[in-house]
């Protein structure tokens, strides 16, 4: 449609790629009025002995500068997505490893995004530091009953610390385990 966007963005896990999101976003119930738009991370390598491309959005190694470096890339991705139009509402949805970088562009990123969608994975410790430059958006942390990465644990502290950094939370824990499923997709 003509007019301002609606923007679902989505970030992939690790060893994952931007088809992959696509597919989970496409599950989204969110209508026509919005544009899905899913984001390769810039670090890519072949998924096992396969040809199959994936990516992942950072290591320990050079933090601070692939840090930098994917919030301008996202910059960049949401802005070519948008061209000359104007965001109306702007959604940024991670999975795994991709919600971190979704928190990331949510709260160093130059758009304010209306909500930021945490799936599977944890909230960066950095975003809480003194020196953070804005406030939150609406959260929403999910989790699987059965993850063995982002336990139960990890949500109620991720949970705590965005209330005390000021962020309207919800919490969703669904039946299934690191993974993206269908309920957690209508949520």
């Amino acid at each position: 449609p003509e007019g301002p966007l609606r923007l679902l963005v989505g970030f992939h896990g690790y060893a994952q790629n931007a088809e992959e999101m696509m597919e989970m976003l496409r599950a989204v119930p969110v209508g026509r009025s919005w544009t899905r738009v899913s984001v390769q991370g810039l670090h890519r390598f072949y998924r096992g002995r396969s040809e199959l491309t994936v990516a992942s959005w950072m290591t320990r190694q050079d933090r601070d500068t692939l840090i930098a470096d994917n919030v301008q890339y996202v910059d960049a991705a949401i802005d070519a997505a948008a061209g000359a139009r104007a965001i109306e509402r702007l959604v940024l949805c991670g999975f795994s490893q991709g919600a971190a970088m979704a928190y990331r562009a949510a709260v160093l990123g130059a758009r304010w995004p209306d909500a930021v969608i945490g799936v599977c994975g944890d909230v960066p410790p950095e975003l809480f530091d003194e020196g953070s430059p804005r406030t939150w958006p609406r959260v929403l942390l999910a989790r699987g009953t059965a993850d063995d990465y982002y336990t139960a644990e990890k949500m109620r502290a991720d949970d705590a610390s965005l209330a005390r950094a000021g962020a309207h939370v919800e919490t969703f824990t669904f039946e299934g385990g690191h993974e993206w499923t269908r309920e957690c997709a209508a949520r």
